[in-house]
């Protein structure tokens, strides 16, 4: 095949993918191929802008926005790997794959995206505890269902929340106590870089309420202000890539430069949290354009596995030593998001 530039595969990869009815597991699919910006660093986290072309002029609420105008439910199952959601308005709902919801009888991350249609009854979707050992309520907080989703898990976290390529998307188990024990080791790494403990009372082990640590905020919101420009800069943005200590460790690519733009809050202070927690006295050696494409083609080039999440929502993932990609594709074809984690 005659190489192409990056810039005529974010066409003609996305208008492929997007043709796709139904899902193939061909590896030589071309995934989207973004083309990176001028990338921005504050102390150790760096941050590649992606542009692309949107491929989508309609935008769903995100399962943020959603659960602030009451317009879904995440309902409490009593098991712990699964809950369920449902959309009551009249607009399609996206969740990601590292949404935290708040409440129930534990704090919990869902751990893949969906995208749930209007009036969708109740829909089962995959769930990691990220609290240890509560199951009861706390403070006011109902126990059958969750209250809000305003923040994510870090993507270090998150990558132990995925199922590799060709396993069941949920795998129980094992995976739940390496998702505590990750809970465990940031909030003592944080802890440590922001001097002091960041462990609620109401609730120690709660990965959501060492979030909202007053002290562990203000050290993001310096985080935030260094990249409070980044969208105004590149307004035809539809991604991301996070670089934490010269090491790739997420990206993040959307169908819309609306949702990205939606997305990017609760994106950049996960990626803010795991670079505090990544904090280190060692110079930080900036990384090459090169490395960071290399890392991106390398994981579109391998082979793909495609699982049913729900009635319009389908995971395609394809997995190489260095890191796994997952494209979230709805019914017709059309990749909405597609995330890639570092291992």
């Amino acid at each position: 095949m005659k190489h192409m530039t990056l810039a005529g595969l974010v066409v003609t990869g996305l208008a492929l993918l997007a043709a796709l009815t139904p899902l193939t597991s061909r590896a030589d699919v071309a995934p989207p191929a973004p083309r990176l910006g001028t990338p921005i660093t504050y102390q150790n986290l760096t941050i590649f802008p992606l542009h692309g072309n949107a491929t989508s002029s309609t935008t769903p609420l995100t399962l943020q926005e959603a659960m602030e105008r009451k317009l879904i439910r995440v309902h409490e199952t009593g098991d712990v790997n699964s809950l369920k959601v449902e959309n009551l308005g009249d607009k399609d709902i996206f969740i990601q794959a590292g949404d935290i919801v708040k409440g129930g009888k534990q704090d919990r991350v869902l751990s893949l995206d969906m995208v749930l249609a209007p009036k969708s009854g109740r829909i089962d979707i995959a769930a990691f505890c990220v609290e240890h050992g509560r199951w009861s309520g706390r403070g006011g907080e109902k126990t059958d269902a969750f209250g809000s989703s305003n923040n994510a898990l870090p993507a270090k976290l998150r990558a132990s929340t995925v199922a590799k390529a060709g396993e069941p998307p949920r795998a129980p188990g094992a995976p739940q106590q390496k998702v505590w024990a990750g809970v465990q080791e940031m909030q003592r790494k944080l802890a440590d870089n922001v001097g002091q403990s960041v462990n609620a009372k109401p609730s120690p082990t709660s990965m959501q309420l060492t979030l909202e640590n007053d002290k562990l905020k203000s050290n993001v919101a310096a985080y935030e202000k260094a990249f409070a420009d980044i969208l105004s800069k590149t307004p035809d943005a539809v991604g991301f890539v996070a670089v934490i200590n010269g090491k790739i460790s997420s990206a993040e690519l959307y169908n819309s430069t609306a949702l990205f733009q939606r997305m990017w809050p609760k994106l950049l202070n996960a990626a803010a949290v795991e670079a505090i927690s990544e904090q280190d006295k060692k110079p930080v050696t900036p990384i090459a354009n090169d490395t960071v494409t290399a890392f991106l083609d390398q994981l579109g080039k391998a082979p793909a596995t495609t699982q049913k999440l729900s009635p319009n929502t389908s995971l395609r993932t394809q997995e190489t030593d260095r890191g796994i990609a997952s494209d979230t594709v709805l019914s017709d074809g059309a990749v909405i998001h597609r995330s890639y984690l570092a291992k």
